[in-house]
């Protein structure tokens, strides 16, 4: 069996698509998939499964939350070892211990390149944000102290881009890796 993370977008945020994450575990061992754990409260699964077609898995738990639910929400799955290795190479300055800065990793979840995205995203704010691509994921960070000013912060959540994307922090991405 093979160990994946599922992240889940859009799920338990400002009182919309709320799934109940003891749910959520349900619908992932009804699947047939096991070792199945959810990590916080926002749409992050650990789980085992014999299949190694990510697309297939994917479509499999949207089917069926679609089914309990009655609404679609994306599912980015990752194997667990090439989280591990998408972490091993974040950039230096990327969820380090300051805690002005707030560190992200982007999930595309559509067709389009992480370069494609950082296009459609623009250049990060200079001297605020910060963002390299490290294969299929975008490493971002930003300064708390002006994240309203922050190029990215505003355009990763409007309309058009929002839907492309799943985010996570780097501390979400590291629990994930246990």
């Amino acid at each position: 069996m093979k160990r994946y993370a599922a992240f889940l977008r859009g799920i338990n945020l400002n009182g919309k698509n709320q799934i109940a994450m003891a749910d959520l575990k349900s619908i992932f061992l009804d699947l047939g998939y096991a070792a199945v754990s959810t990590v916080l409260n926002s749409g992050n699964v650990l789980f085992s499964a014999e299949s190694r077609d990510i697309r297939e898995i994917s479509g499999r738990i949207t089917d069926k939350i679609r089914e309990a639910y009655g609404y679609d929400v994306p599912v980015c799955i990752v194997d667990q070892e090439h989280l591990k290795q998408i972490l091993d190479h974040a950039p230096a300055w990327w969820n380090t211990e300051d805690k002005a800065r707030y560190h992200n990793l982007i999930f595309v979840l559509t067709e389009e390149t992480p370069a494609e995205i950082c296009l459609l995203l623009g250049e990060p704010s200079e001297g605020k944000e910060k963002a390299e691509i490290f294969n299929d994921v975008i490493f971002w960070s930003y300064d708390l102290s002006c994240y309203q000013k922050c190029s990215w912060w505003k355009k990763t959540a409007s309309k058009g881009i929002a839907e492309k994307l799943t985010i996570r922090t780097g501390n979400t991405v590291k629990k994930m890796c246990r």
